[in-house]
C-alpha cells in the first residue's frame, strides 16, 4: 500500500476517491477522480452515506470571480485586523504576542487551564487553518491539534500536499482549554479574538480554513449553520476563508470526510487563484 493511499484509507475516502497527478498538474496539485467502476450517480446508498462531488472549474471561477467583485466594493470600508479597546493593546510582534498569551488573564479560562496555546507553524505560511479551542492533550502540550483529531488532520494536511510546520500555521480562536470539553462562550472568545486577528495580520496567509462553526462564526462575524457556510467562499480582511468540519466531529462522523475531502479541494482551488 503505498502512503496516497494509506492516506486516503486513513480518510475512509478509498476507493471511492483517489490521487491523481497529471504531466500538465504542478507538483503538489490534487485532482480528485470517481474510479469508472463506481459512477458518481451510485455514491450515496443510505441517508447517513454522503455524496462526493468535485468543484467543477467554471464554479470555483464563478465563486471567486464574485468574492473578488465584493471585495473591490469592500475596500473603503475595511474594518481594522483587531478593534482594541483603549483599556487593552494587542502586542505588534511574535515576540511580545507570545509573551502576552502566556501572561494573559482576560477571562476565566486561564485560571483552568496548565498553559496557553497560541498556535503552532511557519509564521510566513500560505495557509491557515483555525479551529476551536484546545483540548486535554493540547493543554498538556502547549500545541493545537494533537492526539487522534492532531493525526486526522495531519492526514487531511498530506491528502492535498501539505505538512504540519511546512507553509502551514495552526491555532485556535481561544488559546485556553474551555473545562469539560465546552465550547468557548461568546465572551471568551471575544477576549482572544484579537491574538488571533494579530497571528493572521503577522502571517498573511492567502488561504484561511476555518475548522468548524465556533471558528467560521468568530471569524466571519455571522451566524449560520456550518453547512449553510461551506461550499462558500468567504472573506477575512482580504483573505479568502474556506469553511470546514472539524476533525474532532470528523472522527464523531465519519460520514462526513468525504464532505471535508470536498472542502479541501475547494481550498485548493482557491489557493491556486490566490
Amino acid at each position: 500500500m503505498d502512503r496516497d493511499e494509506a492516506i486516503l484509507r486513513e480518510l475512509n475516502l478509498y476507493p471511492q476517491w483517489t490521487l491523481r497527478a497529471t504531466p500538465e498538474q504542478p507538483v503538489g496539485d490534487v485532482v480528485a477522480v470517481m474510479p469508472a467502476e463506481k459512477p458518481a450517480a451510485a455514491v450515496a446508498q443510505s441517508e447517513e452515506q454522503v455524496s462526493v462531488q468535485e468543484h467543477p472549474a467554471d464554479e470555483v471561477d464563478h465563486a471567486y470571480a464574485a468574492y473578488v467583485a465584493m471585495e473591490a466594493a469592500r475596500d473603503e470600508e475595511r474594518l481594522p485586523y483587531v478593534d482594541e479597546p483603549a483599556s487593552f493593546q494587542v502586542a505588534k510582534t511574535w515576540p511580545e504576542l507570545k509573551q502576552q498569551v502566556r501572561d494573559c488573564q482576560r477571562c476565566d479560562l486561564r485560571a483552568g487551564c496548565k498553559q496557553t496555546v497560541l498556535g503552532v507553524g511557519d509564521e510566513q505560511a500560505d495557509w491557515m487553518f483555525i479551529g476551536e479551542a484546545p483540548g486535554a492533550e493540547e493543554d498538556e502540550r502547549g500545541e493545537p491539534f494533537v492526539g487522534e483529531a492532531g493525526k486526522l488532520l495531519d492526514n487531511m494536511l498530506a491528502a492535498i500536499k501539505l505538512q504540519r510546520g511546512k507553509q502551514v500555521y495552526i491555532a485556535n480562536v481561544v488559546k485556553c482549554r474551555p473545562p469539560e470539553k465546552h465550547n468557548p462562550s461568546t465572551e471568551q472568545a471575544q477576549q482572544c479574538l484579537p491574538y488571533l486577528a494579530r497571528q493572521i495580520e503577522l502571517i498573511q496567509p492567502k488561504v484561511i480554513v476555518a475548522l468548524g462553526k465556533v471558528a467560521a462564526l468568530n471569524l466571519l462575524g455571522e451566524e449560520g449553520a456550518l453547512d449553510e457556510l461551506r461550499g462558500v467562499l468567504h472573506d477575512y480582511h482580504g483573505i479568502p476563508v474556506v469553511v470546514s468540519y472539524h476533525p474532532a466531529y470528523l472522527l464523531r462522523r465519519p460520514t462526513a470526510k468525504a464532505q471535508a475531502w470536498q472542502d479541501l479541494c475547494f481550498a485548493v482551488d482557491v489557493m491556486q487563484q490566490a
